[in-house]
């Protein structure tokens, strides 16, 4: 494994190989070198995050390049994102699309894979000479930006990497004389499947074609054009199952191989495009028109020197600066050019498209980016910041809705919010306008006022019902925080009727706050959850816990100040964030890492938190916690990340962080200062102005800014961008002591006064005589409104003064007013008068993650829907039994059980149901014994009744058998894990 003292040599070299050519080709990269005493290039180290839970590649690419040309390690497992990983031993070859550090698998397209003899098929680890991996170690890699180098130990041979934007060029060199192969394996993917392959062998010393396919990105399509340095002596193409002889076919599975006899050095160039073989072949003969690897090579170092200038460090720590610049390099490795040389792409639509200005995208990760990767553009690269903003735009134009997670044109629909609204709204924000600004507030809108995905509940109650919709409480703060972005767009805009709008959907992160736990909180049928445990990951949140989503409200920070007690209260819940235990309970979530007390590094949610003291009189905090985090979750070892790269958003924390200014809320046109890491820095936006932030004294010991001068004269706690962009100088004296400076928080967010809404405290939805019903209220001067309406009766609202029962099936509707705001919502809560008291007897347990209300939830009368969780029962790995006690002896005619399956979740029907009765609870009958038929393979979400009927029975209980298959199959994303059974409702007749 390289070591921290290898990778100096291997950074040091890079100087030394910028300086090794001859003057045409290192002219322009010498002259980065001879500005400065070490080339920025040479502190960046690809290998970090490739272990551990980082999920990044080490192989070439430019910056915000179409190619990512990278070694494949493994094509499977959550470690194995990115298509490599440290720990594993063998390299299957060579392909030429990848994603940095994302929590989920796809790309891996076209592969190439130089060996000995003729293999078309990739063998396996324990054996790797059965195919055409290769086993390789560590010692032998090397990987700097644009370039990557490996020793494959069963050939013998030296594979080398480079790239431009849209193309790339691999070079071999074998240490024999007879006959060599390259391989080209189409049906390889990372946990994609192919749908459709075609190669064609244009000559003797080409190839061209595409590979399509099904992943994260339902619909991905590559097509390529590759020639040889050498004309190949022989080679053939196979399509699925056929002779490996052919010249072109076009099939499910394509591969190919390409044998040459005598040739030491083979040289390889293969150019990209998501519209035709044609464009692909513009791509190469544009950016790689010859086959001068070392130039190719050089034009990368000297793109990535070029980028990475954009901020120059000063310090005595290198091994900080080693961080900094492998930070700032992953943060460029995407969103990714998708466009081809003439403009082209193909769009969300499926149809070919012509760029009018500036380049097409893909990849983006705005649920990760737009807290603070995007933000970071603003800063050191406004031209491209507004080029994402157009691209998003555009995509809003092909597919109808801004994009949520794009990925190679495809909307995946992962994560939640519409995180392209305060990407755009940040932009317009600070002044970056180059974009269709009236457009932009309309397709914000259009994005807001669906009614997918809990959206429909949001806009009619101000939140998300945990009942009716998944992860409702993210998807309640983080709605209302985009929200929050329209209106402040809307402002900017003068369109007084957004602003009003989406400024009171804003305030609805209020209605999930429990004031009597002090923690933001799900609720159900109008009633906070019960059981409610703070440190539990459950199908409330997204990717975390209570802790870790209760602090997010990052556009009204003095609003959420108050709800917790005032800024010395808040500043002491912040205090208990970052010391309470670490312990988590609930489902595993390998996402949540990174831990300090509750607060989670690895994962976004928590990613401003450290900055929340600046808004507290214990400001000085912001500085301890941040030096901390940089320290203790970033190295510059493989392991060197503590979570997800995600796309550039855990480095641009990093980045952020360590010149002193974090965007605690993007879509404002200001950053809060930290604690600067280096003495001093230079920030080049490319408008010719430069922008310098010196912190004086700074030392691993004086940490705390005990004044910051913004052009010689005190300041607030805060910049604006526009400071930045226009050249600004701040200084920050640093001091060891933890000072309160007498900084001024940004003015308070413009807010619209609306009352939160009520809440109940009731018995359970489903009742046999009565249910006792109070509704509350956080405000205790509110005035509280109800309604009751039953089938044949609706009652009009009147003031609420006491708790009162309910006889009957009926809902429940609540408001409140207050002085001074708008009324609230008006809420809603249905309860059901079931016809006899029953219950259920558990042979194995439900999970405490998904309980549809309880020990009654499988005959409350109340439903499950797909893709909703919050009303099913789940049972984990193992079998589901429960004994349905019918509360007296009663004829039986039929009983049907209701049970879910979601794909690619791990929840499936069972394979087979049983059904018996009994008089006594002890011997029991089977009326009904078969085995689930089902296609396991079906995408989405669906219920399967399990009926059995015509049975003429008298009895007491009914028991119940739901047979699980206990493991995800073997091609499932979740192989080998625990399967879920998820049932509800059971109805007997």
């Amino acid at each position: 494994m390289q070591t921290p003292l290898i990778n100096k040599i291997l950074r040091a070299s890079v100087v030394v190989l910028l300086f090794y050519s001859d003057c045409a080709k290192g002219q322009i990269a010498i002259q980065f070198v001879k500005e400065r005493e070490r080339s920025i290039n040479s502190y960046v180290d690809p290998f970090v995050g490739t272990d551990g839970f980082g999920h990044t590649y080490p192989g070439a690419s430019m910056p915000f390049g179409m190619v990512q040309l990278s070694p494949d390690t493994r094509t499977s497992g959550w470690e194995n994102c990115s298509g490599y990983h440290t720990s594993n031993p063998t390299i299957l070859g060579f392909s030429h699309t990848h994603l940095s550090g994302t929590g989920a698998a796809d790309y891996g397209d076209i592969l190439f894979m130089p060996n000995g003899s003729l293999q078309l098929e990739p063998g396996d680890e324990s054996n790797p000479q059965g195919g055409y991996r290769s086993a390789f170690k560590h010692e032998s890699e090397q990987a700097i930006p644009g370039y990557y180098k490996v020793f494959l130990d069963d050939y013998g041979i030296q594979a080398e990497l480079t790239a431009s934007t849209r193309a790339a060029m691999h070079r071999y060199k074998y240490n024999r004389n007879d006959s060599n192969y390259v391989i080209l394996d189409l049906k390889h993917g990372i946990s994609d499947v192919p749908v459709s392959c075609s190669i064609k062998i244009e000559g003797p010393d080409a190839v061209s074609g595409y590979r399509r396919s099904s992943g994260w990105a339902k619909d991905h399509i590559v097509f390529f054009y590759a020639e040889f340095s050498s004309p190949f002596s022989s080679g053939g193409v196979r399509i699925d199952s056929s002779a490996s002889d052919l010249k072109e076919g076009q099939g499910r599975f394509a591969k190919a191989w390409f044998r040459f006899d005598g040739e030491k050095i083979i040289q390889l160039r293969i150019g990209i495009s998501t519209v035709s073989v044609e464009n692909a072949k513009l791509n190469l003969q544009t950016e790689i028109p010859d086959w001068d690897f070392q130039k190719v090579r050089y034009k990368a170092a000297v793109a990535w020197e070029k980028e990475l200038s954009r901020i120059i460090i000063t310090g005595d720590d290198e091994d900080a600066k080693s961080v900094f610049y492998t930070a700032l390099y992953h943060c460029m490795l995407s969103p990714n050019i998708m466009s081809d040389v003439n403009g082209q792409y193909r769009g969300m639509d499926g149809k070919i498209h012509t760029m009018e200005k500036g380049n097409m995208y893909t990849v983006f990760s705005l649920w990760d980016t737009f807290r603070a990767l995007h933000p970071l553009f603003t800063i050191i690269d406004p031209d491209r910041a507004q080029d994402f903003v157009r691209a998003l735009l555009q995509k809003s134009k092909e597919n109808g809705l801004l994009p949520v997670w794009e990925l190679a044109s495809n909307e995946t629909g992962c994560m939640i919010g519409y995180h392209s609204v305060p990407v755009i709204a940040d932009a317009f924000a600070k002044g970056l306008r180059d974009f269709d600004t009236t457009y932009a507030l309309e397709a914000m809108q259009k994005s807001a006022m669906q009614d997918q995905l809990g959206l429909k509940y949001y806009k009619e109650r101000g939140y998300v019902p945990g009942d009716l919709e998944n992860e409702s409480v993210s998807r309640t703060l983080e709605y209302a925080y985009d929200d929050w972005c329209i209106a402040a767009m809307g402002a900017g805009m003068g369109n007084e009727k957004v602003y009003s709008t989406f400024s009171k959907r804003a305030n609805n992160y209020q209605n999930v706050y429990d004031r009597s736990t002090g923690f933001m909180r799900g609720k159900k049928n109008g009633n906070w959850t019960e059981p409610f445990d703070p440190f539990e990951v459950s199908g409330m949140y997204t990717e975390a816990n209570a802790w870790q989503y209760t602090f997010f409200a990052p556009h009204d920070i003095p609003g959420l100040m108050h709800l917790m007690g005032g800024p010395a209260a808040f500043a002491v819940r912040l205090d208990s964030l970052f010391s309470t235990s670490q312990h988590i309970s609930g489902r595993s979530q390998p996402d949540i890492s990174g831990m300090i007390g509750q607060y989670a590094h690895g994962n976004e949610p928590s990613h401003n938190m450290a900055y929340l003291y600046m808004f507290t009189p214990e400001r000085y905090k912001t500085a301890e916690i941040v030096r901390k985090l940089m320290n203790k979750m970033y190295s510059i070892n493989r392991d060197g990340l503590s979570g997800n790269e995600d796309c550039g958003q855990m480095s641009a924390w990093y980045v952020l962080s360590a010149i002193g200014l974090y965007p605690v809320c993007p879509g404002t046109d200001y950053y809060i200062y930290g604690s600067p890491l280096f003495s001093k820095v230079e920030i080049h936006p490319g408008n010719g102005k430069t922008c310098t932030i010196t912190a004086e004294s700074n030392s691993g010991k004086n940490i705390y800014p005990a004044e910051v001068l913004l052009n010689g004269k005190t300041t607030h706690s805060y910049v604006r961008n526009s400071t930045l962009l226009d050249g600004g100088n701040l200084t920050f004296k640093m001091s060891s002591k933890p000072l309160v400076p007498a900084f001024e928080t940004p003015e308070p967010l413009w807010h619209y006064p609306v009352t939160p809404v009520p809440y109940l405290q009731s018995g359970p939805k489903a009742f046999t005589d009565s249910c006792r019903v109070a509704i509350e209220h956080i405000d205790k001067d509110a005035t509280l409104y109800y309604a009751v309406s039953t089938d044949s009766l609706k009652m009009g609202a009147k003031m609420y003064t006491q708790p009162f029962y309910l006889k009957q099936s009926c809902t429940v509707s609540t408001f409140a007013v207050s002085k001074g705001k708008d009324s609230s919502y008006t809420d809603e809560a249905t309860f059901i008068r079931i016809p006899y008291n029953r219950s259920v007897l558990y042979t194995t347990p439900y999970s405490h993650l998904y309980t549809a209300g309880g020990t009654g939830g499988l005959v409350d009368g109340i439903r499950g829907e797909p893709g909703v969780f919050g009303n099913w029962q789940g049972f984990q790995g193992s079998d589901m039994k429960v004994t349905v006690d019918l509360g007296g002896e009663r004829q039986v005619s039929a009983i049907s059980t209701g049970f879910l399956q979601q794909y690619p979740s791990w929840i499936w029907v069972p394979v087979r149901v049983k059904y018996e009765v009994s008089m006594d609870g002890k011997t029991f009958m089977t009326v009904y014994d078969k085995p689930v038929e089902v296609d396991e393979k079906e995408e989405g979400s669906f219920i399967k009744n399990i009926l059995a009927e015509g049975l003429h029975e008298t009895a007491k209980y009914v028991r119940v058998t739901a047979y699980n298959r206990s493991v995800c199959p073997d091609w499932h994303p979740g192989a080998g894990e625990p399967a879920w059974i998820f049932a509800d409702e059971i109805e007997i007749y």
